[in-house]
């Protein structure tokens, strides 16, 4: 994208002016060296967003945004209801609630590589990963209606891990007012078998070690020290969310007309808040939040099982768990008043700064844990909400690199083998069911993560607390 086509309002926040159909700017945080490395379609998104009904202050676009369906991923935009806002499926995504879960634990870096390999092949064989994948558990219709409405609760309910969990989830676990009656029987059908299970695409578990630490009194409030281990899982609501995705940007698309809703793009297909079809989504989509909650505390446990069977006194504990792909109902603050808001955020990932009241109280000075995956190459961070965030961008962070290449570019680029091997060269393990699915997700397809978060910080979306790196990584 040339940044010569924008308004540069400081070194990391760029603004398309409003033209056309727009209602609101649309604002990009990045650098200019990100900016020049964004596709223009990223462009054209948020402003094809900043002209949807209802939209409220601006249409934001994070440092690792790229183009996506509808929304660019990476695309936060807030609709109030009272304006005749809208929801958009296409602003969610397909992989509704995909998000990050971090567990900090007891052990040394020493600890897991005495018995790295065999931690590797236990966690490949206990936790289900790939395309079409299923797991040990099979859900009745019953306890398929129990798990979309209960999340997490209902997963702990069952036995797979323990009420100190929930107070570290978004939601606490289960987030309110979810309709398992809109959710059709393909959804259902498609999920039954998938509890418990990681998926493909840029899925992954990995076990990792703090190798730097940026903040050292969020670092304490967070449990974490350089060269301690923790343990990352990246995983959504699977196939459940996917079919509610698909179902409904279809039926939202036919809709608009009637509510004489003009898209500027077929894939920003929305509905008013306040329609019937718009409440029907909302409440399909919080029962794939629920899902996605469900599923990775159940991950969590077979994560402890697998650590137990080779490492019997490790402990692990969630230190926070946090959704990108969802639209939550939100207090902020909108020309000096508080005002209800429905924010999307799609492929970004909510940051409450310091003494927000939702947090726990463990963490409430310090911030929202903020939890971004990198490549399997390259490590992760763990950022901090800050208080300047709810005026930049909804209190919303970037949630990972973003990919640079695409996924067939990738596929010509390098071989499963080959990313393995290199990897495994640098002390990295991969475990993996598809070296198709491997070689798409090489580090080199990614941009520098570094640069992403590096961006994001000096925007104030976030801070720095922690960088680590990846030993163990159980690829989808």
């Amino acid at each position: 994208m040339d940044p010569g086509r924008l308004l540069r309002r400081s070194e990391h926040e760029w603004e398309i002016a409003p033209s056309g159909g727009m209602r609101v700017p649309a604002v990009l945080y990045a650098s200019e060296a990100l900016i020049r490395a964004m596709d223009d379609k990223v462009g054209e998104q948020a402003a094809n967003v900043a002209a949807l009904p209802g939209i409220v202050r601006a249409s934001f676009a994070m440092p690792d945004a790229h183009w996506g369906y509808g929304f660019p991923i990476g695309g936060v935009a807030a609709f109030d209801a009272r304006r005749g806002g809208v929801v958009s499926a296409g602003g969610v995504g397909f992989d509704i609630s995909c998000g990050v879960r971090c567990l900090t634990t007891n052990l040394a870096r020493a600890d897991v590589e005495a018995v790295k390999r065999k931690l590797a092949d236990v966690l490949f064989a206990r936790v289900p990963a790939g395309m079409g994948r299923t797991g040990s558990i099979r859900l009745s219709a019953a306890e398929t209606d129990a798990m979309l409405s209960g999340g997490a609760r209902w997963a702990v309910a069952r036995g797979h891990g323990g009420e100190a969990d929930l107070e570290r989830i978004e939601e606490r676990g289960r987030i309110p007012h979810a309709k398992p009656g809109t959710v059709s029987e393909q959804a259902r059908r498609r999920q039954r078998d998938e509890m418990g299970t990681l998926g493909s695409g840029n899925h992954y578990l990995e076990v990792q070690e703090v190798a730097e630490v940026h903040d050292a009194g969020a670092a304490a409030a967070y449990g974490l020290a350089q060269g301690a281990i923790v343990v990352m899982i990246h995983c959504g609501s699977r196939g459940l969310g996917h079919q509610i995705g698909t179902e409904f940007l279809k039926r939202m698309a036919i809709a608009a007309p009637s509510f004489g809703i003009a898209l500027p793009d077929r894939e920003l297909a929305c509905a008013p808040i306040d329609s019937d079809l718009g409440q029907e989504y909302l409440g399909a989509m919080r029962a794939a939040i629920n899902c996605a909650l469900a599923n990775r505390q159940i991950l969590t446990h077979l994560v402890r099982e697998a650590f137990a069977g080779v490492l019997p006194d490790a402990r692990l504990d969630v230190l926070y768990d946090v959704s990108h792909n969802t639209c939550k109902v939100e207090t902020h603050v909108v020309d000096g008043r508080p005002c209800e808001l429905h924010v999307h955020r799609k492929g970004a990932t909510r940051a409450w700064g310091p003494g927000h009241p939702e947090l726990p109280a463990a963490l409430r000075t310090a911030g929202q844990p903020v939890l971004i995956g990198g490549s399997m190459g390259t490590g992760s961070y763990v950022l901090a909400g800050t208080r300047e965030s709810g005026s930049r961008a909804f209190s919303s962070a970037c949630h990972g690199a973003g990919r640079a290449m695409s996924r067939h570019q990738a596929l010509r680029t390098w071989s499963g083998r080959q990313v393995v091997d290199s990897l495994a060269a640098q002390g990295i393990l991969i475990r993996s069911p598809s070296d198709r699915g491997v070689a798409e997700e090489a580090p080199g397809a990614y941009k520098d993560l570094g640069a992403v978060v590096g961006a994001a910080e000096a925007a104030g979306l976030a801070r720095k607390v922690a960088r680590t790196v990846p030993l163990v990584c159980i690829k989808g």
